[in-house]
């Protein structure tokens, strides 16, 4: 008889927008993704099928809200329900990117906080822990009445930009917002740290780049960011940058979203590379030429088997620190 396989051992589900990256978390842990099938019937709407029994298992879902997001939230449920009622013993929600993390405040009047009921519809579908990359805001995981634990890139992407960039770094934050990224980069990379005073006065995904605080002339200017969408504030932050005596600019940028116009508006601005992770794929349209991708599966395949072995998650976001050399290490 074959024997039963152990609890903790995980089965990894591939959502049809985290398609290649849950098979690179899967070869990661000596693994296959789990047998399931998805779906699409001609009016729109979306079936979820596990092929394989799940009955008190720990099993984890990898999939991204993007392109299209509601298309592939509705999805993310569905996988959620029907492993729920398969019987896993636990079920857990993989999210790359989740796209509704923007809403994260009433910044307006009459408006909706999106990403809190995104939370509460993760919740009810049947997770029973989240494991999200680099939120927009913190406070998300807030939202959440279950475990959710952020994942960082900025160790995977400052080792990226320590393979290229030149010497005499700074880290430059787009907005004031970012700064608590920009200083984990800054700490890592060994370089100091500037700010972009940026107005933002509309829902356009256009902001104004007003001025630059803290001395970038004659320096390699690094920009981070947790998402790139239309690409303006990173090239308009380039743009200042170069006008105030920044040899160079490159970028690392955690969620490579990048809409229609993305590539004329980065591959016309002064940005030399821009380092990206694999979060987001299925991007309907080429990506710009000067796009560097990195992939997170490692991240991702690490915190799993942290999860399996309940071992600490968050301990994750520390372990890559840099050395006095400026090199990184685990």
């Amino acid at each position: 008889m074959k024997p039963a396989p152990s609890r903790n051992e995980p089965l990894i589900f591939a959502g049809t927008a985290s398609s290649r990256l849950a098979t690179a978390v899967c070869k990661g842990l000596g693994t296959n993704p789990a047998a399931a099938e998805v779906i699409r019937f001609s009016e729109g709407s979306i079936f979820v099928r596990i092929d394989e029994n799940v009955r008190g298992r720990n099993v984890f879902v990898v999939q991204s809200t993007l392109f299209p997001a509601n298309e592939q939230l509705i999805e993310l449920l569905f996988w959620l329900d029907a492993l729920k009622r398969a019987s896993a013993a636990s079920v857990t929600a993989v999210i790359p990117y989740f796209n509704y993390a923007k809403g994260d405040k009433l910044d307006q009047p009459r408006t909706s906080i999106r990403a809190r009921v995104c939370a509460d519809i993760i919740q009810s579908a049947g997770a029973d822990a989240v494991i999200m990359v680099d939120l927009h805001s913190p406070q998300i995981q807030g939202f959440f009445s279950i475990p959710a634990d952020e994942l960082r890139a900025t160790g995977l992407l400052s080792e990226a930009v320590l393979e290229s960039a030149s010497t005499d770094l700074i880290v430059v934050s787009p907005d004031s917002g970012g700064v608590k990224r920009a200083r984990d980069y800054a700490a890592r990379l060994n370089a100091p740290l500037a700010i972009a005073d940026k107005r933002r006065t509309g829902h356009d995904e256009r902001a104004e780049v007003l001025g630059i605080i803290g001395e970038v002339n004659g320096r390699n200017a690094l920009i981070v960011d947790d998402f790139v969408i239309s690409g303006h504030t990173l090239a308009e932050t380039a743009l200042k940058l170069i006008e105030k005596g920044a040899r160079s600019v490159m970028a690392a940028v955690t969620h490579g979203v990048f809409s229609t116009i993305a590539s004329d508006v980065l591959e016309t601005s002064p940005i030399e590379q821009l380092v990206v992770t694999d979060s987001v794929e299925g991007h309907p349209w080429p990506l710009p030429r000067i796009v560097r991708t990195v992939s997170i599966a490692p991240l991702l395949a690490e915190a799993i088997d942290h999860a399996c072995r309940g071992d600490s998650i968050s301990a994750l976001a520390s372990q890559i620190r840099p050395g006095q050399d400026g090199k990184l290490r685990s």
